[in-house]
């Protein structure tokens, strides 16, 4: 066989790196035009907010679907339906004559979306085992982490130009060119030997038996709690900033940008760190460094201290998502390798549907205080530490890639070695793209 070019191997992390950008693109894009919107649609913050709440609920019900129906009827066909009713779905946002009606077609953007982000980490773990996994989803926070680092910059730019409208049109055009690039050049990574039954009691079985794996949960609720903390900081950070700070959309995208690239340079510190540290171990630096950055900004506030350090402690605790988030859905799927769509969606359920519970609440207090997204943030930066405590997850003993392969929490599957900024996005050599699935069909785990 012949080593793919490097052109080839980039290629296929930017579209899973894409595909896992859906949400982020798809809410932070528009927050500089939270404020527009509210005005132009004649309506207040809180309603405002509930169309970031209703994308969340529509991507964590999108995921139980689409999860289950990828280990059944494999990657590429879910993915490609989601992908299409995403580039709809974004062009209906566009034209909604009301916020109630935006609400409404928020959710189905949501479900649509919910078909990459699902099926990107469910194909990482086809492809990947151990630290190598944890390396190669750090490596796809790097690509992903530029749709929060620019999405804001992108939509406060065409608020000079057009109105919130236009932002929507914008990512139906992200949504087909995603659409396109999967065509012809996503391979299937699940092989149909491995294929399980698409009917609701298997389904329900799988969830069943996921969600009562204490492990699993542990590590997925303790990660949840903090990127729900992120969300609280979305959906709240737009009014505070600009309304009460003064920031204007410019300068808050700027802001929102910087905060966006320490989530990428955590996650790359990360895929280094696990070249002499363990998933887990890292995974725990993490979270204590979200609990902090959450004191720091509740104190920052009551405190009534200078803007800076609101700044700083909101960059903290948000740069810790990337070291949390790769760590703890390498060590989470770890066990289900079967049912790898299932259990990543039913990690981007508990995550987003914490995060849709908590986005509503920053809003309670109006546009004239910070203080309730401050509590909000502190007390779920706090609760995912305290969680982990409580549960004290074991390391997983995952099934190994290969028949006589012991390479426990090194191992790799069809992409060779774990990525990283030493290995580059690619990793070790590894076969020709097109052939993914048949390496996957010999080293999947039985």
């Amino acid at each position: 066989m012949n080593p793919p070019t490097r052109a080839t191997r980039i290629r296929l992390a930017l579209i899973l790196g894409g595909l896992s950008a859906f949400g982020p693109l798809s809410i932070d894009m528009y927050l500089p035009a939270f404020p527009a919107l509210a005005t132009g649609l004649h309506t207040g913050p809180a309603q405002v907010q509930l169309t970031l709440t209703t994308f969340m609920i529509g991507l964590a019900v999108g995921q139980v679907v689409a999860g289950p129906l990828s280990d059944a009827r494999g990657r590429r066909g879910p993915l490609l339906v989601g992908l299409a009713l995403y580039v709809v779905s974004s062009l209906v946002c566009a034209i909604a004559p009301s916020v109630y009606a935006l609400i409404v077609l928020r959710f189905a953007q949501g479900v649509a979306a919910a078909a990459g982000v699902v099926i990107a980490r469910a194909a990482v773990r086809d492809l990947f085992t151990g630290q190598a996994m944890a390396r190669f989803f750090s490596a796809l926070m790097l690509v992903n982490g530029l749709g929060p680092l620019l999405a804001p910059l992108i939509g406060a730019q065409l608020l000079r130009w057009t109105s919130w409208v236009g932002i929507f049109v914008v990512l139906s055009a992200f949504g087909t060119l995603l659409l396109a690039a999967t065509l012809l050049w996503l391979p299937e990574t699940l092989p149909r030997e491995f294929r399980g039954e698409a009917h609701l009691g298997r389904t329900l079985r799988t969830y069943a038996r996921i969600g009562t794996d204490r492990t699993f949960v542990a590590y997925a609720v303790s990660a949840g709690f903090v990127l729900a903390s992120m969300f609280a900081y979305i959906a709240g950070s737009s009014f505070v900033l600009q309304d009460i700070h003064g920031l204007s959309p410019q300068q808050y995208s700027l802001v929102f940008g910087g905060n966006a690239l320490g989530i990428m340079l955590a996650s790359q510190l990360n895929s280094l760190l696990l070249r002499r540290f363990t998933p887990r171990g890292l995974l725990i630096a993490g979270l204590v460094a979200g609990a902090v950055g959450g004191v720091g900004v509740l104190v920052s506030v009551l405190g009534d201290l200078p803007l800076v350090f609101l700044l700083i402690t909101l960059f903290v605790s948000v740069a810790c998502v990337g070291m949390i988030s790769p760590n703890s859905t390498a060590l989470a799927l770890a066990d289900h390798a079967r049912d790898a769509g299932a259990a990543s969606a039913l990690i981007g359920v508990l995550q987003f549907v914490i995060g849709a519970v908590a986005s509503p609440l920053v809003g309670l207090g109006g546009e004239t205080t910070a203080v309730p997204m401050a509590v909000v943030i502190a007390v779920l930066s706090v609760g995912g530490i305290t969680t982990f405590a409580i549960m004290r997850p074991s390391t997983p003993h995952p099934t190994p890639n290969r028949p006589n392969d012991d390479s426990g929490e090194d191992g790799a599957g069809a992409l060779g070695a774990g990525p990283g900024l030493g290995g580059g996005l690619a990793g070790e050599p590894v076969d020709d793209v097109e052939d993914l699935a048949g390496r996957a069909r010999g080293e999947h785990p039985k």
